[in-house]
């Protein structure tokens, strides 16, 4: 693809989600009064349930104990599991191998259609391509949007982690930032290394890459705290989920630094935090979406032969600016869990 090509399909992308939420909506409802099935077996489009057969889906991520970032991707699944008259089989676990397992777990229960997360793709590989082979369609979401295709999945529904992180760097630019920490909570993950590298290469200034381990809470606090009175220098520090960046907003305070926090993605709290000020903003995939649009892509394969794409492009969900301009507008949505 060529960069003028890239472009318009970035200035889509909004555009492309709530476009295909909306084909999914009304595709996967049936008439819940005096609705008919056509002669060819689909439902009949209008407010309700689908009544179509009853499927199994497994959702497979690499949720980290204590994210409740998953849980907004999980209450996305639900809702259209609900509509499409699906059962939705939940599993997740932040070891490659063993969510590797978890998919084979899937395969030998001869589930529908499975959705997954790729953060760490190449341990994926293997049984993905097993699940192909048992004619299990399989589509991405959330991490893998530079591998979907190499794996042999249908679809994928997330956020170029690499076009956020170039988004994040040129905002920081603009803020007039001039040495920035981005904190990573996992190692191995292909796409919160994809965010700092984007950051990287649009950001003028100094960028510092620092692991932590982001499954527990003091350790983060700690590892921030000695990195920020150890550099006075920092003037931004950046973090790749919500539960981190309201653990650096206590670290900013505990080290007496004057350090503004940046950040990927929502959460109810975190919205909190930049009416207040504490947080200056957030770029936010809307992970709601994209649990919602994997679920409901697979009863759309399954009964109605669709896919979107056309098996070589992503459906992006984000990324976008949430801010103090626009922040009470979002909140009401993450008060209910689904930003």
């Amino acid at each position: 693809m060529d960069r003028s090509s890239l472009n318009r399909s970035r200035k889509l992308a909004p555009f492309v989600a709530v476009a295909a939420a909306a084909a999914l909506t009304l595709a996967g409802c049936s008439s819940s009064s005096g609705g008919k099935k056509s002669e060819e077996g689909g439902a009949a489009a209008s407010a309700g349930k689908a009544s179509t057969p009853r499927m199994t889906v497994a959702l497979v991520t690499h949720q980290s104990p204590g994210d409740t970032f998953w849980d907004i991707v999980r209450k996305g699944a639900e809702a259209a599991a609900a509509k499409d008259n699906i059962k939705l089989v939940y599993s997740a676990d932040p070891s490659a191998a063993n969510q590797a397992n978890l998919v084979q777990n899937a395969i030998d229960q001869k589930v529908d259609g499975i959705a997954v997360t790729l953060a760490k793709p190449d341990a994926l590989k293997d049984v993905i391509g097993k699940a192909t082979a048992a004619n299990i369609p399989v589509v991405g979401l959330n991490s893998g949007v530079s591998d979907w295709k190499k794996l042999g999945l249908m679809e994928f529904f997330g956020q170029d982690e690499t076009v956020a992180g170039e988004a994040l760097g040129n905002r920081l630019n603009t803020e007039g930032a001039k040495k920035v920490v981005c904190v990573i909570q996992e190692q191995g993950n292909v796409g919160l290394t994809q965010r700092c590298d984007g950051v990287k290469k649009t950001f003028s200034g100094t960028t510092e890459t620092l692991y932590v381990n982001g499954t527990d809470a003091p350790s983060v606090k700690s590892t921030i705290t000695a990195k920020l009175k150890q550099d006075s220098a920092i003037d931004h520090v950046v973090t790749l989920g919500a539960p981190i960046a309201l653990i650096a907003v206590q670290s900013v305070s505990d080290a007496g630094s004057k350090a503004k926090i940046a950040t990927f993605d929502l959460n109810k709290d975190l919205t909190g935090a930049i009416s207040k000020g504490t947080i200056e903003f957030a770029v936010d995939q809307q992970p709601y979406l994209q649990g919602y649009l994997a679920v409901d892509s697979l009863w759309l394969y399954k009964n109605n032969g669709n896919y979107m794409g056309g098996g070589e492009q992503p459906v992006l969900t984000g990324p976008a600016f949430v801010d103090k301009s626009n922040v009470d507008k979002v909140a009401q949505f993450a008060a209910k869990g689904t930003r």
